[in-house]
């Protein structure tokens, strides 16, 4: 007889996806983990899952993935600000593939799903930011753009079709189990381990353990109330230079200087260089013109007080993410190249 709490977690070999695997199965759930690329053995190396192969832009496969699943953790999801066609990497891909797994998990008599948003898709006019604010007014990033029309469109499949949906909405997860290439937030802390943010960019981040935003998922299927989103956050952001600050204390060895202050026009200047640089080679820029646009200046903090209370959501804090974040890049080496 098959058992009824299986869960399937999508975009399992990326960090988020194969932490949460990692957590279930260390809670006795049994795992089924969905990729693109099914030859990518690694992340599930001693591992006791099922990994299949579904594509979000392939809704018959997420059909089929889900068979026999009670709980769909939407994971899965064009993770990158920078793209040749954003709109056709990015934001379609993101649309799509909601649209695509929410349908998918509907055919399958899929009974909760526990949707992937993100800090992107919240109001920072009024800070602290929190869910009860509404989504992101601000249209100039396609990623950006992606997760608030993403996570609305859940929301109305969700009611369509009569299926339990709660959103998670995670900041710039780093730490624990990692495999190449990181992420975008994770390869921040690694650029500032090899001295490659050597200028002031006044743009903040808002760390959490990728362990806990696990939990947080974790936590979003057993206790978060259908139609509600959850931020999965700290509550203050931290700069480059005070998370460079972090880094020096604890390689000294590595001379680490802090980033220098230099002037806006400057800094466009340089985020253009790089730009036309990854036109040529292909590869996503240090920094764009778009980042400092967006996020120079942006404080990224947020009221989590509805996690803390409904879910019993308490990550740990910042300084702590950040050292043992980079304490695994150091020990691992090959995630540094």
């Amino acid at each position: 007889m098959e058992q009824t709490n299986l869960a399937l977690v999508s975009g399992a070999n990326g960090h988020l996806g194969n932490n949460l695997v990692r957590l279930l199965l260390s809670k006795g759930i049994p795992v089924r983990a969905s990729v693109r690329n099914i030859k990518n053995k690694l992340p599930f190396a001693g591992l006791n899952c099922e990994v299949v192969q579904a594509d979000i832009t392939d809704k018959a496969s997420f059909v089929k993935a889900l068979q026999g699943v009670d709980t769909f953790y939407a994971v899965g999801a064009s993770f990158k600000l920078w793209a040749k066609d954003p709109r056709k990497e990015i934001y379609e891909v993101n649309m799509d593939g909601t649209r695509n797994t929410i349908e998918a998990a509907v055919e399958a008599g899929v009974r909760k799903i526990v949707y992937v948003s993100s800090i992107a898709a919240l109001d920072y006019t009024k800070l602290p930011a929190k869910e009860s604010n509404g989504y992101n007014p601000d249209r100039r990033d396609m990623y950006y753009n992606s997760k608030n029309d993403g996570e609305k469109l859940a929301f109305e499949l969700a009611e369509k079709y009569a299926i339990e949906l709660v959103a998670v909405l995670p900041a710039a997860m780093i730490g624990s189990t990692a495999f190449a290439p990181l992420n975008v937030s994770y390869n921040i802390i690694r650029l500032i381990l090899q001295k490659q943010i050597p200028v002031e960019t006044n743009i903040t981040l808002n760390w959490i353990d990728v362990k806990d935003v696990a939990e947080g998922c974790y936590l979003a299927a057993t206790k978060g109330k259908n139609g509600e989103r959850y931020i999965l956050a700290n509550e203050k952001c931290t700069s480059i230079k005070e998370t460079t600050r972090i880094a020096q204390e604890l390689f000294p060895a590595l001379k680490l200087k802090l980033p220098v202050a230099v002037s806006k026009p400057i800094l466009y200047a340089v985020a253009w260089l790089m730009e036309t640089g990854s036109k040529i080679s292909e590869k996503a820029p240090v920094l764009t013109t778009k980042d400092i646009a967006l996020f120079s200046g942006l404080q990224q903090n947020f009221d989590i007080s509805k996690a803390r209370t409904e879910l019993g959501f308490h990550p740990k804090n910042t300084v702590e993410a950040v050292k043992e974040a980079m304490h695994y890049l150091q020990e691992n080496e090959y995630l540094l190249n």
